[in-house]
């Protein structure tokens, strides 16, 4: 039984690697899991070192500011990553290099702007931060100095997305590395040294600087040698016939972005808010873990949504169901070995690494691992409803998820505290990811219809 079942997994494995739009995928995915993996071990040792420096409850206290200017600075950016993939890949495909200019240059205004709104309303909330989420007002000062970031942020997104289009993985990887290891000795430094909380946000503002800095630098270059020197005088009215398109598309991710906010990103700051920092320390070392059946996958979207979108944009349907077929098996069976290992080892890891006290993240863990298997297994949902045009329906799932999470946040969380949070994140991946297979597969069998009746003399 055995032998058939490591027999059929090769055979499904060699079937799989011989699509070349999957080995694309996984070449790509593969610089930028190279940089996760050593991220993901670089940011492993730098949480044990900030838990055991902070204690639960500080710990708990930096997830809130972090989460705190993650959640502002979202709600305020259009995710001009997509947009900038999403278009600047349809403008090449079209041999149209003064539109892909005109694109990148605008989406990168337009973050720039969204960024400086971001810090402005990051200055103004500190104090209400403070004071409902750490329950220190004295802390306002460490939710304001963290909020330099987004100042070092102003055109990553759209950088990123170039960088994506152009195939640039493997700058990509090395550069979000680079971030990580100044953040780890600014870390090793503050443990060292006994800085406390102050010195571990220096510590994040400069290691993320590096590495936001970076990726502009990188997309600044890599659109001098497309575009020439000059690319950024190219006219914004060259996007005048499709700018109800990009403003539906921008206005679509952004909603979808700041309810995702809602349902996935800012479960520290709920925690924080309605229970304690000591819970949310526990909440906050389950999350990390949850990175490590992550690390392989997390790479995946950046490198199969550029495929997507040339794919859709030549009408290759088939291949686009192949492709994510193949990827959702391995990401699915990567995904189920993992979280039984982590299943198992779970207890001997936190208590190992970060001592005792922290035990009580091992139960959201396990919680978490259901949502996050379903997750991981579709990773693709978001990326093939933006590529295949249905950029309004992950806002439209978004928006229902987040009138039922926030009312179970309300009528659970302070009675059942962290775990019940936990279950609602959980539960949410399961329906949202569910939701948007189904509604993307019934539009690509629409389309390939329509493709094959148009087709047809």
């Amino acid at each position: 039984m055995i032998a058939k079942l490591a027999d059929r997994a090769r055979c499904g494995l060699e079937k799989a690697f011989s699509n070349p739009l999957l080995r694309r995928v996984v070449k790509n995915s593969a610089y930028l899991f190279s940089a996760t993996g050593l991220t993901a071990a670089i940011g492993m040792v730098q949480g044990i070192l900030t838990a055991r420096l902070l204690g639960v409850a500080n710990f708990g206290v930096l997830g809130a500011i972090i989460v705190f200017t993650s959640v502002i600075n979202r709600f305020a950016s259009f995710r001009m990553s997509e947009l900038v993939v999403r278009y600047v890949g349809e403008f090449e495909e079209q041999g149209d290099p003064h539109r892909s200019a005109a694109l990148f240059k605008a989406a990168a205004l337009v973050e720039m702007g969204a960024s400086l709104v971001a810090f402005v309303l990051i200055w103004g909330l500190s104090p209400l931060g403070a004071r409902w989420l750490a329950k220190d007002p004295s802390t306002a000062a460490l939710f304001t100095l963290y909020g330099w970031i987004v100042i070092a942020n102003l055109i990553a997104e759209s950088s990123t997305g170039l960088l994506q289009i152009c195939d640039r993985f493997r700058r990509l990887a090395w550069l979000q590395v680079a971030g990580s290891l100044v953040t780890l000795v600014c870390i090793a430094l503050a443990y060292l040294t006994h800085s406390g909380l102050e010195g571990v946000l220096w510590a994040y503002i400069l290691g993320k600087s590096v590495g936001a800095l970076g990726f502009s630098g990188a997309a600044l270059r890599e659109a001098n040698l497309r575009w020439g020197r000059d690319w950024w005088k190219t006219s914004l009215h060259l996007l005048r016939p499709k700018l109800g398109e990009l403003t539906r598309f921008a206005v679509s991710t952004n909603i979808s972005s700041s309810l995702s906010l809602i349902n996935k990103d800012s479960e520290l700051l709920w925690i924080s808010f309605l229970r304690n920092p000591l819970e949310t320390g526990y909440y906050k070392l389950a999350l990390s873990l949850i990175n490590i059946v992550q690390m392989p996958i997390s790479p995946l979207p950046q490198a199969t949504y550029p495929e997507l979108s040339r794919q859709m944009a030549r009408s290759n349907w088939n291949a686009v169901r192949i492709l994510l077929r193949q990827a959702s098996l391995l990401a699915g069976g990567y995904t189920l070995a993992a979280a039984i290992g982590l299943g198992l080892l779970g207890k001997l890891l936190i208590r190992t690494l970060y001592t005792e006290p922290y035990l009580p993240a091992f139960p959201a863990l396990l919680i978490l691992l259901i949502g996050l298997l379903v997750a991981n297994t579709f990773y693709w949902h978001r990326s093939a409803l933006l590529a295949i045009g249905r950029a309004e329906f992950p806002a439209q799932v978004n928006f229902g998820l987040a009138i039922l999470k926030i009312g179970g946040i309300f009528l659970l969380v302070p009675r059942y505290g962290y775990l019940a949070n936990a279950a609602l994140l959980s539960a949410s991946y399961v329906l949202g990811v569910s939701l948007s297979v189904i509604v993307f597969a019934l539009t690509l069998r629409r389309r390939a219809t329509q493709f094959v009746a148009q087709s047809t003399p």
